[in-house]
């Protein structure tokens, strides 16, 4: 077979990723034609430039998905196939088999893997973590800075020492004290996520349980069953085999969480936490001297129905733009973590590590660095123009 022309490369990604272009369409499509039914994210469409951010995104969300399943990827991302080491896009495997896909799309890396497949695969690495780390680091930062803003005082004072104490550190120094192998042994990393990831049981206990206190009927069986799909999740995710947190029963132990995927994920959150504390303790120290607050309080509330159900939807609008490009600083940071070959394993597809892989002979070849970096890009990108986009439009409200 004779190797593939740029244009023949270009034409068979675009046929590889037909799944996400469907699945696009479709979005945009009942997005557009519903939006004055969708609220904030209806209003999206709006705006030229979240149009774009969300293209963007949804591109690598469908194709991280898609590419989960197999849909588009070409090859094993792991698998080296002899005689294609550096190979250059388009260069046809010699004596491939019947049902292999026969051309390494993207050519392939010093160890004879397909760099398009790897490309693929590491966007569900990235679309797994970031957003899933984001969305802990709010929900800890929400739940201490709330009260934290709304009742002040001493517990204003200590709960901001302490996320200043933590903010004062360089962040990619903090990354890479948090992941080093002699801190991950001691186990700190480990007794880390004990404490955060509770965060999210206790929001969604008092969010639950202040809405509901009048209606015990619904209350009790409501949380007895959220709280307990939640306790499960929970104790399945800190608990691992052979580390320091390991004591949750074999049957009861629902999945496991690769020891360098849950370092990188507690660091995430940890790093986070602060300054999403310090941004909610900000509105709430503002919110809660307007007129509905103070109704609320005559109504005879309680504190934390008032903090949850009148000042947090209140302030949506910047946390969900902050929400966007957080994910977006993540994304980079987990990038920056595996160019420097920390946290994940290292066969891991994550750009990062991909990046890092190609760097060492990009004077020769730039094929293998060059796709991951500009999806890394792309994905920040969007996530920025979304932003954007969303902080346009809460601003007309």
């Amino acid at each position: 077979m004779e190797p593939l022309g740029t244009f023949d490369i270009i034409l068979r990604i675009l046929a590889q990723l037909t799944p996400t272009w469907i699945a696009l369409v479709a979005v945009f499509t009942i997005s557009v034609t519903y939006k004055r039914k969708l609220g904030l994210y209806g209003k999206l469409f709006d705006s030229p430039i979240g149009m774009v951010g969300f293209g963007l995104v949804m591109f690598w969300v469908f194709t991280a998905i898609f590419g989960a399943f197999d849909l588009i990827v070409t090859h094993d991302e792991l698998t080296q196939v002899s005689g294609m080491k550096n190979k250059v896009p388009g260069t046809p495997l010699a004596g491939a088999e019947e049902g292999q896909y026969a051309w390494y799309l993207l050519g392939g890396d010093n160890l004879a893997r397909d760099v398009f497949s790897r490309v693929i695969k590491g966007a569900w690495v990235v679309v797994q973590i970031a957003p899933m780390a984001t969305l802990f680091a709010f929900m800890v930062g929400i739940t201490l800075g709330l009260p934290a803003g709304y009742y002040g005082g001493k517990l204003d004072t200590v709960l901001s020492f302490l996320a200043n104490l933590i903010l004062a550190f360089p962040v990619i120094l903090l990354f890479y004290l948090l992941v080093t192998p002699e801190i991950v042994a001691t186990g700190i990393p480990s007794y880390m996520a004990t404490v955060m990831f509770v965060f999210p049981i206790i929001f969604v206990g008092i969010l639950l349980n202040s809405r509901y206190h009048t209606q015990p009927n619904i209350r009790t069986p409501l949380l007895v069953g959220v709280l307990g799909v939640l306790i499960w999740l929970y104790l399945s995710l800190i608990n691992e085999d052979g580390t320091k947190v390991d004591f949750v029963p074999i049957w009861f132990d629902g999945f496991n969480v690769p020891g360098g995927i849950l370092v990188v994920f507690v660091s995430v959150v940890f790093v986070n936490s602060p300054t999403v504390f310090r941004i909610v303790r900000g509105l709430a120290l503002d919110i809660k001297t307007r007129d509905y607050v103070a109704a609320a309080q005559t109504r005879g509330e309680g504190p934390w129905y008032i903090m949850l159900w009148e000042i947090l939807p209140n302030a949506r609008g910047p946390l969900i733009v902050d929400f966007c490009l957080r994910v977006g600083y993540t994304t980079i940071l987990l990038g920056t973590l595996g160019f420097f070959g920390l946290g994940l394993p290292p066969e891991s597809p994550d750009w990062g590590s991909t990046i890092n892989e190609g760097r060492k002979l990009l004077s020769i070849y730039l094929h293998p660095a060059l796709p991951p970096a500009l999806a890394l890009l792309s994905l920040v990108l969007g996530l920025n123009l979304l932003a954007d986009g969303l902080r346009e439009e809460s601003l007309k409200d």
